[in-house]
């Protein structure tokens, strides 16, 4: 029997397309360099050469453009996985997104569809200039119409991109850049979707629950971790799919624990954290032992490398908040 070597996240989302693509000849790939060269961060290595140039398509350096013809693509019947090499390039196709990919389905009562995927790097933590940077999901979810999900290991980036691919409507898929290669996990190659929409209990507790997203969830099984050894035990979940939120696993865990803290690096205002702390508060305020506590990246621009980190939650700061709620039926 052959061993099973472990993957990193990259890799994962590697055999994944690989996967789609032999499954299904109307998965197309396109993006700047994703050809010969394999992407930016080698995410689409050997897809050219098993599939060829109709179907792996490298294109010029314009967004608006990529994201303008896997629209028509989609509207055509493919399902065109798009890459956005870096988040904070993905703004000059907003205008794709926003007014047809997300309203194509409405627009024409049904008759079409849009079944894309849009691939890019998500967040901060890998010491990169400008725009390389960018976690600003909350944009892409306050759009209705479009689907945003972000894998936290290699076993979910397999899964999910698998269920994005297979989905008839858009999906935004951020691929957390500070895990691509962080991270190992055996992966099975068996086609297998995970499910969309749904949150993913990732630890059982019954004191706190911690909520979190993509990258912020090493820093957040870390504390975890760290209070366990203080007698604090929280449950941690991953939300996974930002929009549309699995509000009943998160409102479930908070039931159960009576507290509640949300972390993501995104900036603090406006952010998916006041939007699951608010479900929270409405739903299960006379059930909440403690405010509900969001530990966040700042409101400004992510710095640049030197300073980066001390932009990001870490494990200290997840720690402290969790100090806190304990506190909070105290205070």
């Amino acid at each position: 029997m052959t061993e099973r070597k472990p993957v990193c996240m990259v890799e994962a989302i590697n055999l994944a397309l690989h996967r789609a693509m032999a499954d299904d000849p109307d998965v197309v790939v396109l993006g700047e360099d994703v050809g010969p060269n394999g992407g930016v961060f080698r995410a689409t290595v050997g897809l050219h050469e098993r599939f060829g140039f109709r179907r792996v398509m490298d294109t010029p350096l314009a967004e608006t453009l990529i994201t303008g013809i896997a629209v028509g693509m989609a509207a055509q019947g493919l399902k065109p996985v798009a890459e956005i090499q870096f988040m904070g390039f993905i703004y000059a196709g907003m205008e794709h997104l926003v007014s047809h990919a997300s309203r194509l389905r409405s627009r024409t009562r049904g008759r079409l569809s849009c079944p894309m995927v849009m691939r890019t790097p998500h967040g901060g933590g890998i010491h990169a200039p400008e725009h390389h940077g960018e976690s600003t999901e909350a944009l892409l979810a306050h759009v209705p119409g479009l689907r945003v999900v972000v894998p936290s290991s290699p076993r979910r980036a397999y899964g999910l991109l698998l269920a994005a691919i297979a989905d008839p409507d858009p999906v935004i898929f951020l691929e957390p850049s500070r895990l691509y290669r962080s991270v190992q996990q055996v992966v099975e190659d068996d086609g297998q979707a995970l499910p969309l929409d749904t949150c993913f209990t990732l630890r059982e507790g019954k004191d706190l629950t911690l909520v979190s997203w993509g990258a912020a969830l090493k820093e957040t099984l870390e504390a975890a971790s760290r209070l366990a050894e203080e007698g604090i035990d929280c449950e941690v979940i991953d939300v996974a799919t930002l929009k549309p939120l699995d509000g009943d696993t998160i409102l479930a865990s908070v039931g159960k624990t009576g507290r509640c803290i949300i972390v993501h690096e995104a900036a603090r205002s406006y952010g998916p954290g006041a939007e699951i702390a608010a479900l929270v508060q409405e739903q299960l305020f006379y059930s909440l032992h403690a405010p509900v506590q969001r530990v966040t990246g700042f409101d400004c621009v992510i710095p640049y490398a030197r300073q980066e980190m001390a932009y990001l939650p870490d494990v200290d700061s997840i720690c402290e908040a969790g100090r806190q709620t304990m506190r909070g039926n105290d205070q």
